[in-house]
C-alpha cells in the first residue's frame, strides 16, 4: 500500500483536482483507492459523492477506533474501487497550529487500526487531501504518509508556497516520520504557450531539480466541467478531458513505480511501455 499526502501551502492551486485526477486514473486502472478528505472545505467528498456516513474525519481524528472508521468510510458513487473517508467542516476545529505528539499521530493510528481490521488490506493506494495550511490536519497527514506530493501552479506566489510545503515535509521527516519522502512537485494548470508559465517551471527546476515531475497538468476547462458534474475526468470524453486524463495516467504510473522502489532519487523518464500503458488506460 502507498500512502500519499497531496499538499500545498497556497490555496487555489488545484490540490484537490490532483487527488481527484489520481483517483480517476486509479479507478480506470483497477487500483483500489481510499481518499481521505482532510480539507474542511470537503471538495473531494462533494465530488466523489460517497454514500451517507454516520461519522467523518472529525470523528476519526477524535477517536481512531474501528467503529468510527467503519462508519466514516463509504464507497464513492464513481464506482467500485474508490472509497472515501468523508471530510467535515468541523475538522477545522481540530486544525491546531501547534498540536501535541498524540494529536499528530491520530491519523497514523487510524490507518494502523484500519489495516488490522482486514486479513488482506483492501486498498493499494491511500490519498490524503490536505488543507492549504500547516496545522494539525496537514502535519498529521505527513506523519501518516510515506510519500508527499507537492502541487503548485506556474505563478510567482504558488512557487513560494511549494517551497514552504517542501520545508514542512523535510521538517516533519526530521521530527516525526523518518520514512517520509518527497514524491515530487507536480505543476498544475500549465499553458504551454505562456512565457510566464515556462519561466516559472524553469524556476521550479532550478529549485527542486529532478523532483519536478516530467508530466505537467494542462489548463483545460474540462477539469472544472467534470468536477461540476461529479464525474471522473476519464469519463468526461472531450479532447481536453482526454489530454488531462493521459497526464494523470502518467502521474499515477510514476507514483506506483517510485513507491514500489522506495528509492531516494525520484527522477525517472517514462519509457515507451509506460507511456503506452497510460494511453491505453
Amino acid at each position: 500500500m502507498h500512502t500519499v499526502s497531496v499538499l500545498s501551502l497556497k490555496g487555489g492551486v488545484g490540490k484537490t483536482t490532483v487527488v481527484l485526477g489520481l483517483a480517476s486514473a486509479a479507478l480506470r486502472r483497477g487500483v483500489r483507492t481510499l481518499v481521505i478528505d482532510l480539507d474542511p472545505q470537503c471538495n473531494a467528498t462533494s465530488t466523489l459523492e460517497p454514500e451517507e456516513s454516520k461519522a467523518s474525519i472529525y470523528d476519526v481524528l477524535q477517536d481512531p477506533s474501528e467503529e468510527n472508521l467503519e462508519q466514516a468510510i463509504r464507497p464513492s458513487k464513481w464506482g467500485d474501487g474508490i472509497d472515501v473517508l468523508s471530510g467535515s467542516e468541523d475538522a477545522e476545529l481540530l486544525n491546531h497550529p501547534d498540536p501535541n505528539e498524540s494529536k499528530l499521530h491520530r491519523l497514523k493510528d487510524a490507518l494502523r487500526t484500519l489495516r488490522d481490521m482486514y486479513e488482506e488490506f483492501p486498498y493499494d493506494l491511500v490519498l490524503l487531501d490536505c488543507p492549504p495550511s500547516l496545522g494539525q490536519l496537514t502535519r498529521s497527514a505527513l506523519v501518516a504518509a510515506d510519500r508527499a506530493l507537492l502541487v503548485t501552479e506556474p505563478t510567482m506566489f504558488a512557487v513560494a508556497g511549494v517551497q514552504r510545503a517542501f520545508e514542512a515535509v523535510q521538517n516533519e521527516r526530521e521530527l516525526n516520520n523518518p520514512d517520509l519522502q518527497p514524491l515530487g512537485v507536480v505543476v498544475n494548470r500549465v499553458r504551454p504557450r505562456s512565457h510566464e508559465h515556462q519561466f516559472r517551471i524553469e524556476e521550479l527546476r532550478d529549485i527542486f531539480g529532478p523532483l519536478v515531475m516530467p508530466v505537467a497538468l494542462p489548463d483545460r476547462l474540462a477539469v472544472q466541467q467534470a468536477q461540476g458534474a461529479c464525474m471522473p475526468i476519464h469519463e468526461w470524453g472531450t479532447p481536453g478531458a482526454r489530454e488531462v486524463a493521459l497526464a494523470f495516467n502518467l502521474l499515477l504510473a510514476r507514483i506506483q513505480r517510485i513507491s514500489r522502489s522506495r528509492r531516494r532519487a525520484v527522477h525517472h523518464d517514462f519509457d515507451d511501455d509506460e507511456i503506452q500503458e497510460a494511453v491505453d488506460a
